[in-house]
């Protein structure tokens, strides 16, 4: 059982904790279950859409619901510090430090009580999603949707500049060389020499990690093993190599703007008022792309590097938990495999918020009629086949603020991305040992 201390000791790492307010659901209710989870108004609506069919199969469950606020990593760690633990947690990929605390139950204890669900999801199940929520031989988050990174692009800009379409299918990737031409070809300058079209845009707020992914792509793991690794491979020739790449895009192509060049306006908005022909970001832009009727838009896959055997995009992820401490578990499971099961991932797939964790529910006509703005929508459905783990560590919060500093540094054009051989991935390794 997670002791207070150990919670608190937990909090202090991520920083001073917020004011919560009391859960409405820890009452003695005998069949009332708290939910905790972040999201906008319209994925709000999802989830409790599923909640309100949860309700009509099982009504003697009540799901009281608790919105997070802006920091639902610090809000989990408050809460059950407090003794008022949710019954059911969001959780990301960076679950492992909940996990390392005893905040999360090992839902292998479930799976192994319900033999008939375990045999379902593992047929329907997508492996890649599953593995990123298996911590030291423990699965403590069962996946809800797959949140990978990936291009849209701006058909109308690549019909008039006589450029035929990307790939629309992961096999098919691009390489490093055709991605760059592509976007040479796509870039306009004035009489001046100022940009007025961009080739490409970033619009995922961590830079880093997408250089990072093109590390991956030119064949180097970012860290090894990708759960609860023990190395870095930022010093890897293959890393260096798809990190500086992504990096010269804007620093020396000058095909991408870079951070001072976005002062004015987002990547996003680029994008969308034809100012950028591409632009890298995931399956939750695609409601905000749907509200601009002016704009042909379709996705394509990332490209692969020379050292690469197949492009990938990233294991994103989230899913649910069940807390240790709850005196409801067998309850609350009936809720997890709802939610994460067939009928909640049809709802996910009707929606066209997310991409689902299952395949049925990806292959789903639900899931096509709520995709009809995109023609490539195998870059979606197989999109969790097609990607590398992100890094599932306890330690990832002081291991990203260092690599955030060394990356910075390369990303701007101070340093050549080599510079990691030179004492960036000793530090990282040793953050990953827990050291300082």
């Amino acid at each position: 059982m997670v002791t207070r201390r150990a919670l608190l000791s937990g909090a202090a790492v991520l920083g001073a904790s917020l004011t919560a307010p009391g859960l409405s659901g820890c009452s003695g209710d005998s069949n009332a279950l708290t939910f905790f989870f972040q999201a906008a108004p319209a994925e709000a609506r999802v989830r409790r859409q599923i909640i309100e069919a949860f309700g009509r199969l099982h009504p003697e469950i009540e799901i009281r619901v608790q919105l997070s606020g802006p920091d639902p990593q610090q809000q989990i760690l408050t809460y059950c510090a407090g003794g008022k633990c949710p019954d059911i947690l969001m959780q990301w990929e960076s679950y492992s430090r909940f996990a390392a605390l005893g905040v999360l139950q090992d839902l292998n204890v479930m799976l192994d009580k319900d033999p008939a669900y375990a045999a379902q999801l593992r047929g329907d199940s997508t492996p890649n999603l599953y593995e990123t929520f298996t911590f030291q031989g423990g699965q403590y988050v069962l996946p809800e949707q797959w949140a990978g990174i990936f291009l849209y692009y701006n058909r109308k800009l690549f019909d008039e500049a006589g450029l035929k379409p990307p790939p629309a299918r992961w096999r098919d990737a691009w390489t490093f060389a055709e991605f760059l031409a592509t976007a040479q070809a796509l870039t306009e300058r004035d009489a001046s020499g100022r940009t007025t079209r961009w080739g490409f845009v970033d619009a995922w707020p961590v830079p880093r990690w997408s250089a990072a992914i093109f590390g991956m792509n030119n064949g180097a793991a970012w860290f090894t093993p990708a759960i609860d690794p023990t190395r870095t491979n930022i010093d890897d020739d293959r890393f260096i190599e798809g990190f500086q790449f992504y990096t010269d895009l804007s620093v020396r192509h000058r095909v991408a703007p870079q951070a001072a060049d976005l002062q004015a306006q987002s990547a996003l908005d680029l994008f969308m008022q034809g100012k950028a022909a591409m632009v890298l970001t995931g399956h939750w832009q695609y409601s905000g792309f749907l509200a601009a009727p002016d704009l042909d838009f379709d996705v394509t896959v990332l490209p692969v590097g020379p050292q690469g055997q197949s492009a990938k995009s990233d294991v994103g992820t989230t899913g649910l938990a069940i807390a240790a401490s709850s005196a409801k578990k067998d309850l609350a499971w009936e809720f997890v495999k709802f939610a994460t099961g067939p009928a909640g991932q049809r709802a996910v797939a009707e929606s066209g918020l997310f991409v689902p964790a299952l395949q049925s529910a990806r292959r789903s006509p639900e899931f096509v009629r709520s995709h009809t703005r995109i023609r490539n929508l195998e870059v979606l459905i197989d999109g969790p086949d097609n990607s590398n783990h992100l890094p599932v560590s306890p330690h990832w919060p002081q291991v990203d603020a260092a690599f955030t500093r060394f990356s910075d540094r390369v990303l701007r054009g101070a340093a050549p991305a080599s510079w990691f051989k030179d004492g960036p991935a000793a530090e990282l390794n040793r953050l990953l040992q827990g050291s300082v």
